[in-house]
């Protein structure tokens, strides 16, 4: 045999780029026995047997005399294990040499005993690179190996990516004839395959002209760890064809690759195979076809092949709990894992894990902190997957104290220098808008990767302190770090929230030049920024450039789109941006379906939204809210307590808006008695903590049924402070009841909180109006001028007949009215096309009989706009800054079934729309552009 080197450089192969190898590192040991292996060239150690008295070794030294007392032994029964006391002692004492000498002059032709040796090998804190080391120093002195031995440094070559070495020992094989014993030539397909490339350890596969069994499994193996799922499971087949069996490992992993391609009718027949072969009781083989059709969303046949299994191990409990987790079905695993610990199993970090990860997909962020509370409570130290877990959740809850308290327990039990947990903790801080803790955090980090950065760019951009963004983004590039998509991303959705839109564009021209092609991602970013801004024409642009661009949007797109013509009330915009979703694929998505119910709801087609929403498969909590809301704001609270019993019935748990929603519902209809049962059950029943939201309806529910006392004892008794909301319900309630003392507390408040709401001005002076109090009419009249007047000039946009339109008008107070004006006469137009009479149920204002007689016999358009102005400025329905939306319907007379309902959107940052439930016809009254709109509004109308 030829001599091999020691471990360094020798002339390259053929094969090309050869990855780098890890340098063993160099040991001063001295080996003391050499001159053993120098005289026992072919032999092992000679027989041995234990001396009376002999004692357990206390240092080194005496190692070395037990070893030497050994060594003039002769052989007996016990020298293996005699051998196997003599290894662990060196071990013990540090002599990693003198343990790897002895194993391979002892025990080096036993299979069995390498992966216990190697193991114990590094339990102890051994370098394997110094097994190899001292393979070579016995091979310079001529000690022979046998096939076996050259196998096993092989794998051992391969596992620790030792390149040349490996190329040496496959030579050395051929040298001697070894090239085609089986076990060899699966050792050398190992090698390739993790040292050289999959095509190399095919190639070894394809020169043995007679493949056996064992060639084939392993052929299969290596791709498998390769990750060529395909090319395996096609090598599996051929290997059916070759009537070769495959074993229980390969059956495993090959079923395993299954679920990996989601080739679920190939997994039925392998595990037909399986059957057929007799390994159905297989725990790892049946702990695979659990995984595999989980993996295929077939949970029950996953169920069906747990229950069928006899013996299960932790690995069984484990991988059928993930399986219902990853899948959403959090009930089943939670029952799974009580009859897992009734089973006398003990859950591992793996089964929590599994079950922090499920409810956190599925939304449920205070669930994975109950979780993490009971499972130290089980007395198991939380893994970096399980604080990972954790930390999003507190990102998602905003629970900035807990993650504090987390944070402190992942510098007490070392889990600071983990990266995935460091940024889960840095995006944890970002996320609760605490830049400086966050950046703490970054500094401290010893290892930094790109997810790191990107967080903390995007968290400077989200806040608006671009400027320390931008340090941020020099910075990554002088620490060698090269900005990607997701870095311009961030700035892009950064700039477009904060209504920079220039320097967002910039921003992607910027990425072009660097190399970087902006994709759908990019351009989602910067149309839901506009969104978030309230810049929703600029979103539909910003749609069409991407579209030019080549640019096809996705389904978070689509659902940014919606949104944007939901907030505008566009009904024609948002129905082609149905198509386009139809035309995409995109209807299997529930947060796009969720999207359209909501565009539905707030443009005036409810029905066109309860269609979407029955076509929904999965629903989500999202979709059951919005769709609940969607009747709630039409005034069909029925219909909305309807399908939250539907809800329940389904497994969804409600949450904060799920309530917000009902009680909306039973606000409009009165339902006083079911709104205090919901608001009740929130806190006894489903653990919600009431928000002003809830509270605020509750409000307005009582008030507008006449139990101002109540409403009032309501909000005193309240645990957080009132804000504009309440107030201004409880001042709606006063003005429907004509409970003035009430009303001037509640405006009192309203005039503090909002200074610059016309609509509580108005509520007032029409309270005081109908009390005959013009002069305290006149003082409010006077402190509303006073406090619009600072607020200057703005521009509104008017969709008129599904064109925009631009109106600008001075903040005199009426640039609500100017709109509604607007608004309000093409309902009335509508009405006389209709012939129609609206019911007249109150006394506004001070009109004199003539005007209220023309009021309820005529249709004359201005002073129906004036009685209708009036009407939803009583009932506070005047959409402002924290209102962005009203919808009212109008009933009529003649036919008291019959209504149109309209939704009208305004804010103070630009965007007016409106929409009717019933589509308006052009005429000759039509008004038709800005121009004539200002001299119609300007003309005695207002």
């Amino acid at each position: 045999m030829g001599t091999i080197p020691q471990l360094h450089p020798i002339n390259p192969s053929p094969l090309q780029n050869p990855p780098t190898t890890k340098k063993p590192r160099s040991h001063s040991t001295t080996f003391s026995i050499l001159r053993v292996a120098e005289t026992q060239l072919s032999t092992s150690l000679p027989p041995f047997h234990c001396l009376n008295g002999y004692h357990e070794p206390n240092s080194l030294k005496s190692v070395k005399i037990m070893h030497a007392q050994i060594a003039k032994m002769a052989k007996d029964k016990n020298s293996d294990a005699k051998m196997q006391s003599l290894i662990t002692s060196y071990l013990i004492f540090g002599d990693f040499r003198s343990s790897a000498m002895v194993f391979f002059l002892g025990f080096a032709q036993n299979y069995l005993r390498w992966n216990s040796f190697v193991k114990e090998f590094t339990s102890f804190g051994g370098d394997p690179f110094e097994i190899l080391e001292v393979f070579c120093q016995l091979h310079d002195k001529r000690v022979s190996f046998g096939s076996r031995v050259l196998t096993i440094v092989l794998k051992l070559c391969a596992n620790l990516r030792v390149v040349w070495l490996g190329m040496e020992v496959h030579a050395s094989l051929i040298k001697r004839g070894f090239d085609m014993d089986v076990y060899s030539k699966c050792a050398l397909m190992n090698f390739y395959g993790r040292c050289w490339g999959i095509e190399y350890a095919n190639q070894a596969f394809d020169e043995v002209p007679d493949q056996e069994g064992l060639l084939w499994n392993e052929a299969v193996l290596v791709n498998l760890r390769n990750e060529k799922w395909v090319e395996a499971l096609q090598l599996f087949k051929e290997m059916q064809f070759s009537f070769v069996k495959a074993n229980s490992v390969t059956l495993a992993k090959v079923v395993q690759a299954c679920g990996k391609v989601e080739a679920l009718d190939l997994g039925k027949q392998i595990h037909g195979y399986i059957i057929r072969s007799a390994l159905e009781s297989n725990v790892w083989v049946c702990n695979s076809l659990v995984g595999m059709y989980s993996r295929n969303k077939s949970l029950e046949l996953a169920r069906a092949v747990f229950d069928s299994m006899e013996k299960r191990n932790l690995s069984s409990w484990n991988s059928i709990i993930s399986s219902y987790t990853a899948l959403g079905h959090l009930h089943d695993a939670q029952k799974l894992f009580s009859d897992m610990e009734s089973c006398n199993m003990e859950p591992d970090i793996i089964t929590w894990n599994s079950l922090m990860s499920g409810h956190f997909h599925r939304g449920l962020y205070r669930e994975v902190l109950i979780l993490l509370q009971r499972m130290q409570a089980a007395g198991l130290k939380p893994s970096s997957s399980s604080i990972t877990s954790s930390l999003q959740a507190i990102s998602e809850l905003s629970y900035l104290s807990i993650g504090k308290e987390l944070h402190s327990y992942v510098v007490r039990n070392g889990f600071s220098n983990d990266l995935y947990v460091g940024t889960s903790l840095l995006d944890m801080y970002v996320k609760n808008d605490s830049l400086t803790y966050a950046q703490a955090v970054f500094d401290s980090m010893m290892n930094r990767n790109i997810f790191a950065w990107n967080s903390l760019i995007s968290g400077y951009s989200f806040s608006g302190q671009f400027e320390d963004a931008i340090q941020m983004l020099n910075r990554m590039e002088r620490a060698g770090i090269k900005p990607d998509l997701v870095t311009y991303n961030g700035l892009v959705f950064g700039y477009s929230t904060w209504g920079r839109n220039k320097e967002a564009l910039s921003m992607i021209h910027h990425m072009k030049v660097s190399g970087l092609t902006p994709n759908v991602v990019t351009w989602t970013s910067l149309i839901s920024g506009c969104t978030e801004k309230g810049n929703f024409m600029d979103a539909l642009d910003f749609s069409i450039q991407m579209q030019e661009d080549g640019i096809k949007p996705n389904s978070a797109t689509i659902s940014t789109l919606l949104r944007a013509c939901a907030s505008l009330s566009s009904l024609q915009k948002g129905k082609e941006i149905h198509c386009m979703a139809i035309r995409n694929g995109f209807m299997e998505e529930v947060y796009v379906n969720t999207a359209l119910i909501d565009m539905y709801a707030k443009s005036g087609s409810l029905a066109s939204g309860y269609e979407v929403f029955g076509k929904i498969q999965d629903k989500t909590l999202a979709s059951w809210n919005c769709m609940i809301m969607g009747f709630s704001i039409y005034g069909q609270g029925k219909e909305a307590i309807s399908l939250f019993n539907e809800m329940q019935e389904a497994g969804i748990r409600p949450d904060a808006i799920t309530f917000t929603a009902l009680l909306s519902g039973c606000k409009h209809l009165g339902l006083v008695n079911e709104g205090w049962k919901y608001f009740d059950s929130m806190k006894v029943d489903h653990n919600i903590i009431p928000t002003i939201e809830h509270y605020s309806c509750m409000v307005d529910l009582l008030g507008k049924c006449g139990y101002l006392d109540e409403a009032w004892d309501f909000i005193e008794r309240m645990p957080i402070t009132p804000d504009a909301n309440v107030w201004g319900a409880l001042l709606g309630s006063c003005r429907i009841h004509g409970n003035l003392k009430l009303a001037e507390i509640a405006a009192k408040n309203l005039f503090k909180l909002e200074p610059h709401n016309p609509a509580n001005y108005l509520l007032m002076m029409n309270l005081y109006a109908a009390s005959g109090r013009w002069e305290d009419v006149d003082n409010i009249r006077d402190l509303m001028g006073v406090k619009m007047a600072t607020l200057g000039q703005w521009t509104k946009y008017i969709s008129m007949l599904r064109r925009p339109y631009i109106l600008s008008v001075p903040t005199t107070g009426k640039t609500e009215t100017v709109a509604l004006q607007y608004v309000l006469v093409q309902i009335c137009h509508q009405l006389s096309q209709d012939g129609q009479k609206p019911v007249t149920k109150i006394k506004i204002h001070n009109y004199n009989e003539r005007e209220k007689k023309d009021l309820s016999k005529k249709h004359n358009e201005k002073l129906w706009c004036r009685y209708f102005l009036n009407e939803m400025s009583l009932s506070k329905q005047i959409p402002t800054k924290n209102n962005t939306s009203s919808c009212f319907t109008l009933h009529t007379q003649d036919k008291p079934h019959s209504c149109i309902r309209a939704r009208i959107g305004i804010d103070y940052q630009g965007v007016m729309d409106y929409g009717f439930d019933k589509g308006l016809k052009k005429g000759s009254d039509e008004v038709q552009d800005a121009q004539s709109l200002n001299s119609f509004t300007n003309s005695g109308c207002s």
